[in-house]
């Protein structure tokens, strides 16, 4: 397997204009649209869909908040500095208050796991080893602590309930995330066009229809097309990236629906946990509502809307916060509970793939997939360091952390 720090597969020659084709404008096709396009490369992004959202961007509301363990694993570190990246380009990009909002997590220790590592009394210096950027110290308690009897009171549940605060955390909608990112100069985004295949033709790879046409071709593609990438990349020589599906089922409803004990209960801030509680944020409709979920089904395909699964986010909801479940009970009556259901991809070992996906039979081309349920927390970080790597400049993140990022570390020798 070729290092991905030192065989990027495609680097910027200094010829210009530099061009890339993303196959994908969901909330990681635009990430690294918006990433390339603000150092300067002509961006085209090609979606079948007809606008944002059709995917799993349109997620009405999620959360972007770290993962924490009692190791500080590799996922908790990556988690953290992506939840950073995720949170400045809502704050250059996105409307506070509407569009997202810093409000702080906590974090409902339900199953004992999330336990913060052993505070590390060299944490605040900027000399100490255990960093996730380039610039600066970083330590889990930098977003993340015990949470206070104040915020667990304020939540609604018992004081003894062990439960963690994310003080750098917070709700985005993403499909306004997505939709500030592909508005970035530079990137031009060709909707309804379903990418059938991809092909490379010399130094240029061509991504053509189901007649044959040509939809775009670039010297750099990157997918970033979620389960959907796997269709594309199966046919190429030596595709072993496993990617997966993971289909995901939200419920919510109109905070106007609520009745006035119900309000009382409702908390200030998102709790997670078991699944995810967030209320008043603007619902499809534009209206402020209150989101319960995710479910998580696996190897599923398809992303209907299913009544079993609003019972099962009325399940979540009792469990993660039971005062309010109890009272919500009416809540997902047919009449007042609606649903969003949709695909996202997964891959093994629960990180995204990012960077050539064989640099050696398959130059120029490029992955960004993978994010799972995180997409929200992760894709601008892949972003990033999709385009860091592609200019060779400083990475947002250590050799260490970008190792297992590297979609290179599919590729069997």
């Amino acid at each position: 397997m070729a290092s991905p720090l030192l065989h990027p597969g495609f680097c910027h020659t200094g010829i210009e204009p530099r061009q890339a084709l993303v196959i994908g404008a969901g909330l990681s096709g635009s990430a690294v649209a918006h990433s390339l396009a603000s150092r300067g490369w002509a961006v085209t992004v090609i979606d079948q869909a007809q606008g944002v959202g059709a995917g799993a961007s349109g997620l009405p509301a999620g959360l972007a908040a770290p993962h924490v363990s009692p190791d500080d694993n590799v996922l908790s570190r990556i988690t953290r500095a992506g939840v950073r990246a995720t949170l400045q380009r809502a704050e250059a990009l996105l409307r506070s208050g509407t569009d997202w909002a810093l409000t702080g997590v906590l974090e409902h220790n339900l199953a004992g796991k999330r336990r913060l590592p052993k505070a590390d009394p060299g944490a605040g210096n900027s000399n100490s080893t255990n960093t996730d950027t380039n610039t600066g110290a970083d330590h889990p308690h930098d977003m993340s602590t015990l949470a206070s009897a104040a915020q667990i009171a304020a939540s609604g549940l018992p004081p003894e309930t062990p439960a963690l605060w994310h003080g750098q955390a917070g709700w985005i909608r993403p499909g306004q995330l997505v939709a500030a990112q592909l508005q970035t100069p530079g990137v031009e985004v060709l909707w309804g066009q379903a990418v059938h295949a991809i092909e490379r033709r010399g130094e240029i790879w061509t991504a053509s229809n189901a007649q044959g046409q040509t939809l775009g071709q670039a010297p750099l593609l990157v997918v970033a097309s979620a389960f959907d990438s796997l269709a594309l990349l199966n046919p190429l020589p030596g595709m072993t990236v496993p990617l997966k599906p993971l289909r995901g089922q939200i419920s919510f409803g109109r905070m106007s629906a609520l009745s006035g004990p119900q309000r009382q209960l409702l908390p200030p801030f998102p709790v997670n946990g078991h699944g995810s509680f967030i209320s008043g944020v603007p619902a499809p409709d534009g209206q402020p509502g209150w989101f319960i979920g995710s479910t998580f089904e696996r190897d599923c395909t398809q992303a209907p809307v299913r009544v079993q699964d609003h019972a099962a986010n009325q399940l979540r909801l009792a469990t993660l916060l039971p005062d309010l479940g109890a009272a919500m009970h009416d809540q997902f009556s047919p009449e007042h509970v609606q649903g969003w259901a949709g695909l996202r991809c997964t891959l093994p070992d629960r990180l995204p793939a990012v960077g050539p996906i064989d640099s050696q039979r398959l130059p120029g081309l490029w992955l960004c997939a993978g994010m799972g349920a995180r997409g929200i927390s992760l894709a601008v970080l892949c972003g990033e360091l999709a385009a860091a790597w592609l200019n060779n400049e400083p990475l947002p993140l250590p050799p260490a952390l970008v190792k297992h990022l590297s979609a290179e570390r599919f590729v069997q020798t």
